[in-house]
């Protein structure tokens, strides 16, 4: 009897015309989207331009001075710290030598072996303190600013006389509050965690873009 319920309720739902107005519904989700992001995007672009541009400069500086970035988040944000770290030991839109980046989220035996024997707090500041150099860079990832890991990460940057970049989102959370004079923080003024990693996307391409700019010009 149950069974034949829900087989006639799924019937209902799909019939020819509720069908329609279901993929006009979807429709209309997945269009909202895009307006959104693009909504957010505008909204921002001025007050984050010279942030970024800021941002640049350093990786610039610390990639042609014989240093390295390292960059950390999670989640998503491990994903953009990633994507970051590929298309500068690589290359973003334009050929030229690889510069010296690395994502301290890859590595599962670091990673594990740390959150094991000490705290998964520590997964990223271990790695900093052991690679870090003065003179380096760190991008800190987090779209709300208070991953305990990443803040974490930031304070072990500033013992190694290491600047940092900050992508956060909101009202930059702690990670603001931990920034030093030198630092820079890019935070997408927004609540959605969604559109927060859009612009964030946005921003590292920038990042890139901007870094082979000073590099190689037009």
């Amino acid at each position: 009897m149950a069974q034949e319920c829900v087989r006639g309720l799924i019937r209902l739902i799909f019939a020819p015309s509720s069908q329609a107005q279901f993929n006009m519904d979807i429709n209309k989700r997945i269009i909202k989207h895009f307006k959104d992001s693009a909504e957010i995007k505008l909204k921002v672009k001025d007050a984050l331009a010279q942030p970024i541009a800021d941002g640049a400069q350093i990786f610039f500086d610390c990639v042609t001075n014989d240093g390295k970035i390292l960059c950390c988040g999670n989640g998503g944000s491990a994903a953009d710290a990633q994507h970051f770290a590929a298309e500068l030991l690589n290359r973003f839109e334009k050929e030229r030598p690889g510069l010296a980046c690395i994502a301290l989220t890859t590595d599962s035996s670091v990673l594990t072996s740390i959150a094991n024997d000490y705290d998964y707090n520590q997964i990223f500041s271990k790695q900093v303190r052991a690679l870090g150099l003065p003179g380096d860079s760190l991008l800190a990832i987090s779209t709300s600013g208070n991953s305990t890991n990443v803040v974490a990460a930031i304070h072990a940057a500033h013992e190694r006389d290491m600047r940092v970049i900050a992508l956060t989102g909101r009202d930059g959370g702690e990670m603001a509050r931990s920034l030093r004079t030198g630092d820079v923080l890019i935070c997408v003024d927004t609540q959605s965690t969604a559109r927060i990693q859009e612009v964030h996307l946005v921003a590292l391409h920038s990042l890139c873009d901007i870094i082979d700019y000073l590099l190689l010009g037009e």
